[in-house]
């Protein structure tokens, strides 16, 4: 049996390392109610509403927040995207909010259609999705790419 050099192994690791560490993530789309009178909107702003810091649009009417389960990668690439906090930190945060009556989290949904068939059915939710469960219900007011 033939044993590959030591540097070879070496090479054939970091190699390895890299190719995991560079995997692409898809897009996201956050999106709300095709009426909705939200608009464009930047990361931050969209930070502020998903950490529960604006609870209200701008035409006074409450915020209702659609969230992916944890342990979902959207999920999780969404919350590092906008407010560069990881799950554990996400968790944390909400607990908090909740703890202390300042708030509560979002209501969870199975998957990406299922956001956009509930966001299709309320003027007031706003969600994070795949770009691809994207319908005529909803429009994209942020498309975030890592």
């Amino acid at each position: 049996m033939k044993t590959l050099p030591l540097c070879s192994i070496l090479i054939l690791s970091v190699t390895s390392v890299f190719s995991l560490t560079s995997i692409a993530y898809a897009d996201i789309a956050v999106v709300v109610h095709r009426d909705s009178p939200l608009a464009d909107v930047t990361p931050e702003q969209i930070s502020k509403i998903f950490l529960a810091k604006t609870k209200t649009f701008a035409n006074g009417q409450k915020i209702k927040l659609l969230d992916l389960e944890e342990g979902d990668e959207t999920r999780d690439q969404f919350y590092k995207s906008v407010a560069n906090k990881t799950p554990s930190q996400v968790k944390a945060y909400w607990s908090r909010l909740i703890f202390t009556g300042k708030g509560q989290p979002p209501q969870v949904l199975m998957d990406s259609d299922e956001i956009v068939e509930t966001i299709g059915e309320d003027l007031n939710s706003i969600g994070y999705v795949d770009p691809d469960a994207v319908t005529d219900s909803v429009k994209v007011v942020l498309t975030l790419s890592d």
